[in-house]
């Protein structure tokens, strides 16, 4: 059972009631002849603008969401929005650096899952922090996302706390992060040129243009081209990444775009950093104990052609045909454990490629309409995609060696088992999901969602030639009220669900396929508020999850697996933006949960009771940032993440770590800024998260500087 909660009230009864206004789309649809209506936030085509856009606030769409066109304020979920002007101003190269000071969501990124996953809500993996891209999820092949490369070409980053299945399928518990890429606008063409150079030998050629070719056409395309030498000895990087977009407007109620992006990564191949006798030692810093010939690469491309219609004053149409493909390699001695001896004894010598491609559409219909004599507006879609997964490696491998501690590794990659291909598997989802807001009085809105997932799994082992397949099916629920205070304040409920494989869906071993779908639910309440002529806004939102049908194992007979593990998290977060005095802006959250298993066991022994692995307990972002005379911006800022257990008998503990940031602009003419960028201040050694059952520790990057120039024209 889980622990008892403010938050149960909701009942299934209730939760069907708030669907059902969403299945009665069906009715006339009146909203264009009735005088009365509430005018809806609109859904038709949005005019995408540059990164100069005003800075986001309550009263700001939040597509990610919900597919209604509501604002922060209107949505019933804790959603943040991150602009581009906040990445490049907070120092963020990466979208999991921007991510990660919003409130509630840590890094806990390695190689071996892309470093890109994230943990949230008492929640981890991207099993359950589902990545979009431009509003299109990035299925996981084992474990891994790699794409987008970086953050130049991002136009914004929305994140949906809490359970999202019903907008985006299985695997959105804790929390989903949407990367939407800068678009084409209409005007003059501009152009962004950037140069930059800092610690480690690292450089940076970048470049963003865009504007109108015509009346009708206009484009964007970035491109970015980064180095670096690494702060670890053989730590060499690099990485290309493009984006281009081109938009044809024949007219107000229509638009086609068509969209490329490409990414080329050859990231620092460190795995991690050893402790000696449980302790980490400070001069071992620098050391990279990988082989000399590891190899980690990934390539990705992404292709959509999307259509917006406004078909009627009432009805808007839109569709998304995307094409994905990723290609990931692998070549590394993965484990290090230290030795009497001063040694470091290597193990998990792994060698692996994966190839991923992924095809789909979503079509989706808007109508605002009136439901029993109240204002509406009503979502319906499908969404279809099919997936092919190959997957070559040599994991029987039971190569190890030792190298001398004091030295960095080195040595050629050994391997006893053959290297080839052993998987090809398939996937093919479809669905179905609905939306609707309706309002109930001039100041309540009710905010219902379903949306049912059909998955078709086909394994094929291409060793022994065998095939196994399973279809799967998850049903998921959101209903929602937001009571607007005022115009600028508003207090929400919500219940949602979610649905998760017991592993990842693509990599499903034939036993995995036997089991259902996981499933969790969340109540949430929360308040929000924009105040001091808006100037300032801050939110509060608090939250209990419980995700169930885990798979668990029999303590008195570990060879026995069933599915009734259970997980459960309550949480509290809360954000503060204001404007303060002479031109100072402070932008601040922080974030607690409680996450436990009730009911979980492994490999013989019980785990009730404890927190999961890579959960921290408490987290916190502070920035600060100061305009001087319109030519300087000076800004500051401090993460914090708590202490998180590396094992589940919380037997070892990864160290709570704050690390500093600082900024500076200065703007020697309208059209020319130069930058300086200082990362981890005071130099802090710390780990983002380990392995090797909490013996290897991830460390993050050592103080670091990078200097650009900006030039526009």
């Amino acid at each position: 059972m889980s622990r008892k909660s403010l938050f149960n009230t909701l009942s299934g009864t209730s939760l069907r009631a708030g669907i059902a206004p969403c299945l009665a789309f069906v009715l006339p649809v009146q909203a264009a002849e009735d005088d009365t209506t509430l005018t809806l936030p609109t859904t038709a085509i949005t005019e995408t603008v540059h990164s100069t856009e005003a800075p986001a606030d309550l009263h700001t769409v939040v597509p990610t969401g919900s597919r209604l066109n509501l604002t922060a304020l209107q949505t019933p979920a804790s959603v943040s929005r991150i602009s581009a002007e906040q990445i490049q101003r907070r120092n963020n190269a990466t979208v999991q650096d921007a991510v990660t000071r919003s409130p509630g969501i840590s890094f806990i990124g390695s190689p071996g899952n892309g470093g890109t996953a994230l943990s949230a809500r008492g929640f981890t993996g991207h099993g359950s922090i589902m990545q979009l891209y431009d509003g299109t999820r990035l299925y996981v092949g084992a474990g891994t996302v790699t794409f987008p490369v970086d953050t130049w070409s991002v136009e914004r980053i929305d994140i949906l706390r809490g359970p999202a299945s019903v907008l985006y399928g299985e695997g959105a518990t804790g929390a989903v992060v949407n990367v939407v890429p800068k678009k084409p606008f209409e005007g003059e063409i501009r152009n962004r040129l950037r140069l930059g150079y800092g610690s480690d030998d690292r450089r940076q050629a970048a470049l963003d243009s865009g504007g109108s070719l015509t009346d009708t056409l206009s484009y964007r395309l970035n491109i970015n081209r980064q180095a670096s030498n690494g702060w670890v000895d053989r730590g060499d990087s690099d990485s290309l990444a493009l984006s281009a977009s081109l938009r044809w407007a024949p007219s107000e109620d229509l638009s086609v775009s068509l969209s490329h992006d490409y990414g080329e990564q050859n990231p620092q191949q460190y795995f991690g950093t050893p402790l000696v006798q449980g302790h980490n030692r400070e001069r071992l810093r620098d050391r990279n104990y990988n082989v000399d010939n590891a190899e980690l690469h990934y390539n990705d491309q992404s292709t959509r052609l999307v259509t917006d219609w406004r078909i009627s004053d009432a009805i808007t149409a839109s569709n998304q045909l995307y094409f994905l493909k990723t290609q990931r390699r692998w070549r590394n001695a993965e484990t290090y454990t230290w030795q009497p001896g001063e040694q470091i004894g290597r193990s998990d010598f792994i060698s692996i490629k994966h190839t991923q491609e992924q095809v789909g559409d979503r079509q989706s219909f808007t109508f605002d309409h009136s439901l029993f004599g109240l204002d509406s507006r009503t979502v319906v879609g499908a969404d279809y995609n099919s997936i092919r997964f190959l997957r070559k490696h040599d994991f029987g491998n039971t190569y190890s060696d030792s190298v001398p501690m004091a030295q960095s590794g080195g040595g050629q990659y050994v391997s006893d088992d053959p290297y080839r291909s052993r998987d090809g598997n398939q996937a093919r989802q479809f669905s179905l999901f609905a939306e609707n807001r309706t309002q109930l009085t001039e100041r309540l809105s009710l905010i219902t969602g379903a949306r049912r997932d059909q998955v078709h799994l086909d394994r094929h082992d291409l060793l022994s030639d065998t095939r196994s397949d399973r279809s799967l099916t998850g049903e998921n629920y959101r209903a929602g009220l937001v009571f607007a205070l005022t115009d600028d304040t508003s207090v929400y409920g919500q219940y949602a669900t979610s649905t998760e494989g017991v592993s990842n869906l693509l990599t499903l071993s034939a036993g995995q396929q036997q089991w259902d779908l996981t499933k969790a639910k969340q109540t949430e309440v929360g308040f929000k508020q924009q105040f001091l002529d808006d100037r300032g806004e801050w939110t509060l939102a608090a939250y209990h999850i419980v995700k169930k049908k885990l798979l668990s194992t029999d303590p008195a007979n570990p060879t026995i697996q069933q599915q009734i593990g259970q997980q459960s998290s309550d949480g509290i977060e809360a954000t503060l933006e204001l404007s303060l005095p002479y031109a100072v802006q402070l932008s601040a959250n922080a974030a607690f949960v409680r996450a436990e298993y009730d009911d979980f066991a492994s490999g013989g022994q019980d785990f009730q009771g404890n927190r999961p692995v890579d959960v921290p307990r408490r987290t916190a972002n502070l920035w600060l940032s100061k305009d001087f005379a319109e030519r300087f911006n000076a800004g500051a800022g401090v993460r914090y993440v708590d202490a998180r257990y590396a094992d589940n008998a919380n037997q070892t503990t990864v160290p709570s770590y704050s690390v500093f940031d600082a900024n500076l602009d200065w703007r020697i003419q309208p059209d020319l800024t130069l930058g300086l960028q200082l990362n981890n201040l005071f130099d802090r050694q710390y780990a983002t998260t380990s392995s090797n059952n909490g013996q290897q520790w991830l460390l993050g990057e050592p103080r670091s500087l990078f200097v650009t120039a900006d030039y526009s024209f």
